[in-house]
């Protein structure tokens, strides 16, 4: 995939949409072949849950199987709350940064539809610790930078 998508600023086409979201299959695969060299490894079968099922959504209209409610694993659960949470509190070039606020509404409209409704109900309450590790790692990233 070419990080010209990535990077584009405006809106993707329908093609580059598509393109964007073979990322789940890619990343798949290349953890299938991590655990094919490394059997066993619970922490490289987690990893290849969530990078394939990351985009389903609880209603089923997900990407890229179509998976739905319980059939999502819940790592895959998890990791589409804070993926979502993460982009939308950050700036990317096509769009800016929305307040914690702004993503925690978007979040919450999305509960019982696009996320799991118990883990959003937990997220929530994790409202204080969410804040606190993103400030955390905001900051991190900010002195690695300079």
């Amino acid at each position: 995939m070419s990080d010209l998508i990535l990077q584009k600023p405006g809106k993707l086409t329908d093609e580059e949409f598509e393109t964007m979201k073979t990322h789940t299959t890619a990343g798949y695969s290349l953890l299938a072949d991590v655990d094919n060299l490394h059997p066993g490894n619970n922490f490289i079968h987690m990893g290849k849950e969530i990078a394939l099922y990351h985009h389903e959504k609880w209603n089923g209209r997900g990407y890229p199987t179509g998976k739905k409610e319980m059939e999502i694993p819940i790592s895959a659960r998890i990791m589409a709350l804070a993926d979502v949470y993460d982009a939308l509190t950050h700036q990317r070039c096509y769009k800016p940064a929305m307040s914690h606020e702004e993503a925690m509404r978007i979040i919450l409209d999305g509960r019982g539809s696009h996320f799991d409704p118990y883990l959003t109900d937990l997220f929530v309450e994790l409202e204080d610790d969410i804040i606190r590790v993103s400030k955390e790692l905001d900051e991190k990233v900010t002195s690695a930078a300079s």
